[in-house]
């Protein structure tokens, strides 16, 4: 074995996948980075797995001391131990921007809201959650291999390598109502979304055409991950991508 399973650290060179479904994830979308599967004995449908690690020549270790080593809850069997990578966005695919996203929670679910709609590029605008960290990855059920996802130090980083993007952020008081006809339909967009507390600064008025969601007036705002869920479904809806 490469490198035990410790618990997580920020600045690790690794992280680790926890939760059978995370872990297969893991294994179909980027097997080349997986350095070994730790199986708990707890664990009963095994012969997938270990079929699944065979064929993708993958180190198989049963160690139920390394699942206390790491605190981890006692209905997680599984383990990936995996190196961090580098992503690239495609220059010409749509695109989600989160602005300072504190929660890991969210930012897992946005991360499989994303590949449930074909949307595969993510930017983070930093600081924000660690998108490393085995709490992010077990929220977005192993969809965080499934995408590219590159941060920046600001919004004006992300502009200058994506000068044809047309951007919509997502704001109370945007300037167009969307819904399921007024969408625009572009080939290059980047729908933009802020912080969980405090969304986006009027600033990003004059950065592209600002956007609101259509919703009662029952609730003053949406949760960030349903914002985004509706927000990117309208957009690759109406562009043809799901």
């Amino acid at each position: 074995m490469k490198n035990a399973i410790k618990p997580y650290k920020k600045d690790s060179q690794h992280s680790y996948a926890s939760g059978a479904y995370a872990v297969i994830e893991l294994l179909y979308t980027r097997p080349e980075i997986v350095e070994s599967v730790v199986i708990h004995s707890s664990y009963r449908d095994t012969d997938g797995l270990l079929e699944l690690c065979r064929m993708k020549s993958v180190e198989v270790l049963k160690d139920d001391r390394m699942f206390k080593r790491i605190n981890q809850k006692e209905n997680t069997y599984v383990l990936a131990l995996f190196s961090k990578y580098d992503c690239k966005l495609s220059d010409s695919a749509p695109h989600v921007v989160l602005v300072n996203p504190s929660d890991m929670g969210n930012l897992g679910s946005v991360i499989r809201t994303l590949a449930g709609v074909n949307i595969t590029n993510l930017a983070i605008i930093t600081p924000a959650a660690d998108i490393w960290n085995p709490k992010t990855i077990r929220a977005s059920m192993g969809a965080l291999f499934r995408l590219e996802i590159v941060q920046y130090d600001s919004i004006e980083a992300y502009r200058d390598f994506f000068k044809t993007h047309k951007l919509y952020p997502f704001m109370l008081d945007g300037k167009v109502q969307l819904g399921v006809e007024s969408c625009p339909k572009d080939v290059r967009y980047s729908l933009v979304f802020g912080n969980e507390a405090t969304g986006l600064p009027d600033y990003y008025h004059n950065i592209g055409t600002s956007v609101k969601l259509l919703q009662s007036h029952m609730v003053d705002s949406l949760n960030l991950s349903v914002a985004v869920g509706i927000g990117s479904f309208l957009f690759a809806s109406a562009n043809g991508q799901i």
